[in-house]
């Protein structure tokens, strides 16, 4: 679940500006961290069929659980996934439900779509949140254990932090 999650919040934020998913290279790249089976990315038509799916994956992310609820059984049926056991490289068993040879973006939404149902039924929305940075949109996956992760990145992290301080500083010279 944990990896599925990661995965589809990583592929929404790559529309962050600045686009970091511009090229087949950068889907491959995307497609080897985060340890997808099946066909490796080859044609701009993939990428963009993957660039594409990312508006449904952020509504589903940024979805309240009974609106989860109905993206996450449209996107099982529109792909008409069927949950399966299997094993593969170092991964013990496992659930998979849509096959392997089936385009990329198909497989991210299902995989995603099954990760979800983990949330929803453990009643953790709140684990997906928009980041709280002023000038960021992206999207944060809190696996914390007291849930207070609040930025998407370190880098967003820092630049709220170095606004405080300065706002700080000033009011102290003031």
């Amino acid at each position: 679940m944990d990896e599925a999650l990661g995965a589809a919040v990583a592929l929404v934020n790559t529309a962050e500006p600045p686009e970091t998913l511009d090229s087949v290279d950068a889907l491959r790249a995307f497609y080897d961290q985060w340890g997808y089976t099946g066909s490796k990315p080859a044609s701009s038509a993939e990428l963009a069929a993957v660039q594409a799916i990312r508006p449904r994956l952020r509504r589903l992310l940024t979805a309240d659980r009974d609106a989860a609820v109905e993206q996450i059984n449209e996107i099982l049926a529109d792909k008409q996934a069927l949950p399966q056991l299997v094993r593969h490289d170092h991964l013990d068993w496992h659930i998979h439900a849509i096959s392997p040879d089936r385009p990329m973006d198909q497989r991210i939404l299902v995989e995603t779509a099954m990760a979800m149902i983990d949330v929803v039924r453990a009643d953790e929305m709140r684990r997906l949140q928009v980041c709280q940075a002023r000038d960021c949109n992206g999207i944060v996956l809190d696996l914390s254990r007291n849930r207070s992760r609040r930025f998407c990145s370190t880098t967003c992290g820092n630049r709220e932090a170095q606004i405080a301080f300065r706002a700080r500083r000033s009011g102290l010279t003031n």
